[in-house]
Parts: structure tokens; C-alpha cells; sequence
């Protein structure tokens, strides 16, 4: 028989390992029936609900994709393109596009990807 100390042990781990954890332990927030990948993201959305029922801002869009770098092929091999998803695009009252980003954590992926939109689509991203 095992001791009872392990045996809670060998649960502990079991449970904790079947939870599962995002990288930065974000939680998925459902709002209005659509679901965010944050918290932040969704608050984030319902501020801009506001504004736009308001008629500050207009053709509110969300999870809009960028194509940064097209694929290819070079030598018989295939490489995948890179794209960046805008977590919300809208237009300001004066017609501007604007592109944001509910940003928690900036990671080196991110950065570049933000430098590439600025190059390729002359689009500078608004971190909230």
C-alpha cells in the first residue's frame, strides 16, 4: 500500500497538470455571445461597443488578418506566409482607419510583426 501523503500527492499533480494554463494565463471572456482571448481584450471590445453606438467610431471589426510576408518557394521547398491579426480595426470619425492591439504582454514575435506592419502596410499599431 502507498502512504496517504503520496497518494494526495500523485492527485495534486494529476489535477494540476489536466488544467490547462495559457502561456501569459490569460482567460478566455465571453461577452455579448463572442469570445476574447483576455480579459483585457474584452473589455477592450465592450469600450469600443460604447463608442460606437455613441457614433464616435464607425465599421468596428474584430480578428482582422494582415498579410505581412506572402509565401514562397525556393529550392522545392514551400514556406508559409506570416500574417498579423489586428485584434480590432475601426474607422475614427474623421474616416481614419485604425488598427488595435489589446496588448498584456509584447513579445519579440509581436514587435517584429508590428515593425512589419508599419513597412509593408504603413499602418501603425495602437496598443491598448
Amino acid at each position: 500500500m502507498f502512504p496517504a501523503f503520496l497518494i494526495k500527492k500523485v492527485i495534486f499533480l494529476t489535477y494540476t497538470s489536466i488544467m490547462f494554463y495559457s502561456k501569459y494565463r490569460n482567460v478566455k471572456t465571453t461577452v455579448f455571445g463572442k469570445t476574447f482571448s483576455s480579459k483585457h481584450e474584452a473589455k477592450r471590445y465592450m469600450e469600443l461597443k460604447i463608442l460606437l453606438d455613441a457614433g464616435e467610431i464607425f465599421d468596428l471589426r474584430m480578428q482582422v488578418s494582415y498579410e505581412l510576408i506572402p509565401s514562397f518557394k525556393l529550392d522545392g521547398e514551400t514556406y508559409r506566409g506570416i500574417k498579423y491579426v489586428a485584434d480590432f480595426v475601426y474607422k475614427d470619425k474623421d474616416g481614419n482607419e485604425v488598427v488595435e492591439d489589446a496588448k498584456g504582454m509584447r513579445t519579440e514575435v509581436y514587435k517584429l510583426k508590428r515593425k512589419l506592419m508599419a513597412y509593408v502596410h504603413k499602418i501603425k499599431i495602437k496598443e491598448v
